[in-house]
This record gives structure tokens, C-alpha cells and sequence, in this order.
């Protein structure tokens, strides 16, 4: 799918050049008819390396034909690696067979980005089409390079793209008992511990609010307890939790039908999570990370929970339920709880499709991010920067926490529309009981309903990078 290589040693169907504006050269290799003929080509079209401008020119060399595009990215002084991603996923996505790719200029030869975008560009979730989607294989050209090892952006690549079709799969094949069976296959291929607990377990553990909103459904709950120990020596663990709703109908609070449409993909946040564990046990990575999913689905049935329930957590506060399609919190108190306690992770992210709130403030671009640990955030916020993808960090003031208060239990699940993804984070805080812990809300950034600059419409595999990146680098 995707090679890096310094010896051209086959034909390719597609031969792509980038170049700066003002900076065209044309490759020396070629015969000197050709040549001329690029550059007559290239002065009819007017091509000087603009950015998204393309030239396409086919030619007869040493017997064989060649298709040979040159790409415009713009000015050099200009360019970002978003440049590099926008333009490179316009000018493969649509291609077939085999892609050969070379530039002069070191900005245009990013092999983590050209990892990410061939696999971006290679996914596609048509296992139940009978027309597939074309697939292309890449060969990154790059002289005299010292390392050509392109295991790592394979690796990110696979589990980025194992995430998005866990999310992808409809949820009469993806279910709390069949994903909890994904990640126990993916650990024993990757090398890392599943351990699976039934409802029992879970009961004798308290976590009655996660059962609480598993109750009603046909389909039983699982809670999936991930662990990678590359580093035994340390005791610092870091810990994920991922919300793991696989389909949410919004129990007696119905969603409308248009609603419950897309909720297949309200287990976004374990999708990511699970990823992330094959990514970092893939790579050996010396560092010590259990994970954590509470997965269910939200039903309706004549033994759901119900607004105006009050609902013991495993850490023992109360929850009074306001609003039932406010669960995902839910099962992440009892989720939070048992990572801290029992697994003694040294500190937490969250990820969760948690909020429409978070849509209304960062739409489809950013994912809402929020931490009670300023180094904590700082880190992750750089580690998203590594890795292209975008968070922002929304407040978490003392005074929000006073619109959870109940006034015949603990706190309540919902506070209402007003501040709903920052009041749905003062409820995930009072679970934490102080560890370093930062929140992800991936509503508005998990699934795509069009495509994006870099992205095909569909899951995203969102924060399965940055986490991976946020973790090597502590």
C-alpha cells in the first residue's frame, strides 16, 4: 500500500511530481524530446507550480509509456504540512494501480503524511457493496535516504483504518459482545492483554450506573480491560477509557429517527482507544497504558432506566437522571472509577462521543478538549500538532460544576442546553478523584457526513494519532 524507496526499478501507472511555485524542474533522466515536450506542455497551460494546479502529460520512454503529473503546492514560504496533506490527498484520491511519487524539494517528502493520506485515501467501508472502491499502491521516491523503514506510518496507518470500520460496521454486526471479541482478537495479533467481564463481574465490582443504562437491552454488556506493560520497571500507567454506546436510541428519552441514524457510531471513543492499544503494542512502545470500555447499548424496554432514577456509581455517589439520552457519561463515571482504582493508572484520557453541545461550538473541525492539568493538556495539545489532527480547549470553571448539583441526589446527569459539553465534563471530573485526566469530546469530529480536506466522509479514527503520539513522547 505504501513504500518508501530510493532505486525506481518498475513502470508505474501514475507518476506524480510536486513542485513549488517558481521552483518546476523537470527530471534529468528523461530523454531530451521529452523534455522539450514538458516544457512546451507546461508553457500551453501556463503551469509555474500554483498550488492544486496540475499538468498531465503522457509520453513514450525506453519503450514504455509514461503518465507523468506535475503538482503544484503553492509558494514555498507558504507551505504547512496541512498544505501537504490537502494536496496530496486531492491529487491520489480517484487513482488506480500503481502511484509512484517524487519531489526535489525535503518539505514535500514528509513520509509520515504520505503514510497517513495513501491509508486515507485506501479506506473505504464497502464490505457490504458489491461494487469495491479502487485501491492504489504508493512508492514514496526519495535518494540517498538513510531510513527507508516505513513500519511506523504502516502500522499508524492499519489501526487509524481498523478504528474507522469498527465505527463504520452497523450495529447489528458491531455490539457490546462482538467488539469486546474485535479487541481480544486484535490483542493476540498486536501483543497486548484482554480481559473481558461479563455483567456479573461487573455488578460485583458496583458499577451499577453502567448496568443502569445497559438494563433494557437484549444484548448484554462487556466491559473490555485492555493492558500493554512495555515498560514493567515504571510504575507511571497511563489510562484510556472510550465510551462504548454501540448503538444509542436515547432509552426513554427517544431520539427521532434521523437521529438514531448515525448512532452506530456512538462507540467512536472505543473504536479509538482499541486502536490506539494496537498501535502502540505494534510498536513496542516502552511505555505502560491500560485501557477501559464499558460497552453497551442504550435500549428501551420495559425495565429501563428512567428520568427521575437515582443511581449509585461504583466510586458511591448518587446520580439523579434527568435526561436518559445523557448516558454516555454515565457508563464513563463507573469506567473512570475502575481504571483509578483497580488498574491504578497515574493518569486519564477520555474519549467520547459525549455531546451535541461541542458541534454547536466547534463543528466538524475541532474536538473539544478538557483537562483539570494544564502540563497534561499542553502536552496533548502539542502531540495533536505532530500529528495534524485539531483540539481546542474549552473551560472548566468551579461555577459550571454548580449546574450538576441535584437536589435529591449527588449530581445529575444533565444540566440542559447551556455550556452542555462543558457541563457533561464536570460530571466526568467528579469521577477522576484528582489524577492528571484530560476529556475528549469527538462528537462533532468521529464521523464525517461529507469529505473533508484530507478525509473520506465516514469515521475518522480521530485521536488514535495524537494519543499514540501523546504517549511516546511523555
Amino acid at each position: 500500500m505504501f513504500k518508501v524507496i530510493d532505486k525506481i526499478e518498475k513502470p508505474y501507472d501514475e507518476n506524480l511530481t510536486l513542485v513549488f511555485q517558481g521552483k518546476v524542474e523537470i527530471c534529468p533522466w528523461l530523454s531530451e524530446d521529452n523534455r522539450k515536450l514538458i516544457e512546451k506542455v507546461m508553457e500551453k497551460e501556463e503551469f509555474n507550480g500554483e498550488k492544486n494546479k496540475k499538468v498531465k502529460i503522457s509520453f513514450m520512454e525506453h519503450g514504455n509509456l509514461v503518465t507523468l503529473t506535475y503538482v503544484g503546492c503553492g509558494k514555498k514560504e507558504e507551505f504547512s504540512k496541512d498544505d501537504l496533506r490537502e494536496v496530496l490527498f486531492k491529487s491520489l484520491n480517484g487513482l488506480k494501480g500503481t502511484v509512484l511519487i517524487s519531489s526535489n524539494e525535503k518539505e514535500l517528502r514528509d513520509k509520515e503524511i504520505y503514510g497517513e493520506i495513501v491509508y486515507n485515501v485506501n479506506y473505504s467501508f464497502d464490505r457490504y457493496m458489491e461494487s469495491k472502491s479502487n485501491k492504489i499502491d504508493v512508492d514514496l521516491f526519495i535518494e540517498n535516504l538513510e531510513n527507508k523503514d516505513e513500519s511506523l506510518e504502516k502500522s499508524l496507518g492499519e489501526m487509524v483504518n481498523f478504528a474507522r470500520n469498527l465505527v463504520d460496521e452497523p450495529a447489528n454486526v458491531i455490539n457490546p459482545e462482538t467488539l469486546a471479541l474485535r479487541a481480544e482478537n486484535l490483542g493476540k495479533e498486536c501483543g497486548f492483554e484482554v480481559e473481558i467481564f461479563d455483567e456479573y463481574r461487573v455488578a460485583e465490582l458496583g458499577m451499577e450506573a453502567f448496568l443502569a443504562v445497559a438494563r433494557a437491552s437484549k444484548i448484554r454488556p462487556r466491559m473490555i480491560v485492555m493492558r500493554y506493560m512495555g515498560d514493567k520497571e515504571n510504575k507511571n500507567i497511563v489510562g484510556l477509557v472510550g465510551k462504548g454506546l454501540t448503538y444509542d436510541t436515547g432509552g426513554l428519552c427517544l431520539k427521532t429517527a434521523d437521529g438514531m441514524l448515525e448512532m452506530k457510531t456512538d462507540m467512536g471513543g472505543a473504536a479509538t482507544v482499541i486502536g490506539t492499544m494496537g498501535a502502540l503494542a505494534k510498536n513496542k512502545v516502552k511505555k505502560n497504558v491500560v485501557a477501559v470500555v464499558a460497552a453497551c447499548e442504550n435500549a428501551i424496554g420495559s425495565n429501563a432506566y428512567r428520568p427521575g432514577d437515582i443511581i449509585k456509581t461504583m466510586n458511591g455517589k448518587t446520580i439523579e437522571i434527568i435526561n436518559t439520552d445523557a448516558e454516555g457519561r454515565v457508563t464513563l463515571a463507573d469506567a473512570l472509577t475502575y481504571i483509578i482504582r483497580e488498574e491504578k493508572v497515574t493518569e486519564v484520557i477520555d474519549i467520547a462521543t459525549l455531546t451535541g453541545g461541542v458541534m454547536v461550538a466547534l463543528g466538524t473541525l475541532n474536538t473539544g478538549l478538557f483537562s483539570n492539568n494544564d502540563e497534561m493538556a499542553d502536552k496533548f495539545l502539542q502531540a495533536s500538532k505532530n500529528v495534524g489532527e485539531k483540539y481546542w480547549r474549552l473551560p472548566l470553571n468551579k461555577e459550571y460544576g454548580e449546574l450538576i448539583k441535584s437536589n435529591v441526589a449527588d449530581i445529575k446527569n444533565s444540566a440542559g442546553r447551556w455550556a452542555s459539553s462543558i457541563t457533561a465534563s464536570k460530571f466526568l471530573e467528579e469521577f477522576v478523584e484528582g489524577k492528571p485526566w484530560i476529556h475528549l469530546d469527538i462528537a462533532g469530529t468521529a464521523y464525517l457526513n461529507s469529505d473533508g480536506k484530507w478525509l473520506k466522509k465516514g469515521a475518522t479514527g480521530v485521536g488514535v494519532r495524537t494519543i499514540f503520539n501523546y504517549v511516546i513522547n511523555k
